[in-house]
């Protein structure tokens, strides 16, 4: 009796295993049922998941630019994050920031307030046939202090008209309802 006691947690757990097993086939039955329209609707609703973009305008002291952006250690001595030379795309076009009003950028590289910017353009860098070692880079650093200001607003799903809308804060000075980063 003994023995039957312990086979039936075990037998209980493979029948709820084999259950959703099934129904998990079943599903995807059903769903290769759908139409080349709904698979695509579907592609591009996934293509478009996923968590937004932090919303970061910041200005500088110089026009970097174009010139690509690192990312360094909090005491500003060492580079902590870099791109590969393809990573400086953005919806298919160099992630070069978009210009605002007043001298103030839109990130559009995921940038913070320990930025830095290499003397090197997106396009220089992206023609590069493999990621430079990081002590090569530490080189190219023109200005380990480029920040005039910087400010994070949110997320994109936040706004209705992004540019418009940073525009008009930036228009009237008013800030307050973002955080400012430095």
């Amino acid at each position: 009796m003994r023995h039957i006691t312990k086979a039936v947690p075990v037998f209980i757990s493979l029948f709820a295993i084999t259950s959703c097993l099934n129904t998990m086939k079943e599903g995807k039955q059903a769903s290769s049922e759908h139409t080349d329209k709904d698979t695509l609707s579907e592609k591009q609703v996934m293509a478009n998941a996923g968590p937004p973009r932090p919303v970061i305008i910041y200005k500088t002291k110089k026009d970097y630019s174009r010139n690509v952006p690192v990312i360094m250690d909090p005491e500003k001595e060492m580079i902590t994050s870099y791109p590969a030379p393809g990573d400086l795309f953005y919806k298919d076009s160099f992630a070069y920031p978009t210009p605002l009003i007043k001298g103030f950028l839109l990130d559009n590289r995921g940038i913070n307030e320990r930025v830095v910017f290499l003397n090197m353009t997106y396009e220089e860098y992206s023609d590069l046939d493999s990621t430079p070692p990081v002590g090569m880079l530490d080189t190219l650093i023109i200005d380990k202090d480029p920040l005039e200001t910087m400010f994070f607003c949110g997320s994109e799903s936040q706004f209705k008209d992004m540019i418009k809308e940073l525009n008009q804060s930036i228009e009237k000075g008013d800030f307050s309802k973002f955080r400012r980063m430095k």
